[in-house]
């Protein structure tokens, strides 16, 4: 379980917590193509770092590498900073419609996302209890991230850039927080219910 919540403290530091200093602290200190640039700069890292270390790196993390080139680019040649910032509202809502559409299939999206955190066989996977848990933690995951993606849309047409990310960072680092102790929480409960964890 220290391993479990070790993944999930590291994901969310690097996914979230540093690009969002990184990104207020250029903004604040220098300029907008600065900001930018340096959270590009923070995803090639982050993705030459787990290509150089055996790390597995995913569709997924190639694809958002390749949405932030865009709007960097897009956002350097004409200074809009409204399409770079907005575009997560758009990623936030399609990833939450593909995990409540995916609640009708046989493997719900968490099911497809659980074995990067804890292994877990086909034979554990398949047991009902476990199931019924990954479909529950698809659904409140979708509703979470749906959430985020309203909050993110309101803060940014009500304050500045430099405000937004500060404050963008903040609420959507305590939503994504409290969802992840609630996933870990509940995790604990089910898996000590069905004999996966040892109880103290």
């Amino acid at each position: 379980m220290r391993e479990v919540i070790a993944r999930v403290v590291s994901s969310l530091g690097i996914a979230v917590v540093a690009p969002a200093v990184l990104l207020w602290a250029m903004l604040a200190f220098f300029n907008v193509s600065a900001a930018v640039v340096a959270a590009l700069v923070w995803m090639v890292g982050v993705m030459t770092w787990r290509w150089a270390t055996g790390r597995p790196v995913s569709g997924l993390l190639l694809l958002t590498l390749g949405i932030l080139v865009v709007k960097t680019a897009f956002t350097l040649a004409t200074g809009n900073t409204f399409v770079y910032f907005a575009q997560p509202v758009l990623v936030d809502i399609t990833v939450a419609g593909i995990f409540l559409v995916s609640l009708w299939s046989a493997r719900p999206a968490i099911a497809r996302l659980a074995p990067e955190f804890y292994p877990m066989d086909a034979e554990v996977a398949a047991r009902p209890e476990v199931r019924a848990h990954l479909r529950r933690l698809t659904l409140m995951w979708g509703l979470v991230i749906l959430v985020k993606g309203s909050i993110t849309l309101w803060l940014l047409e009500t304050l500045s850039p430099v405000n937004f990310v500060l404050i963008k960072s903040g609420a959507v680092m305590t939503l994504t927080l409290t969802a992840a102790l609630v996933t870990v929480a509940w995790s604990l409960i089910v898996g000590r219910r069905e004999g996966l964890l040892t109880p103290r």
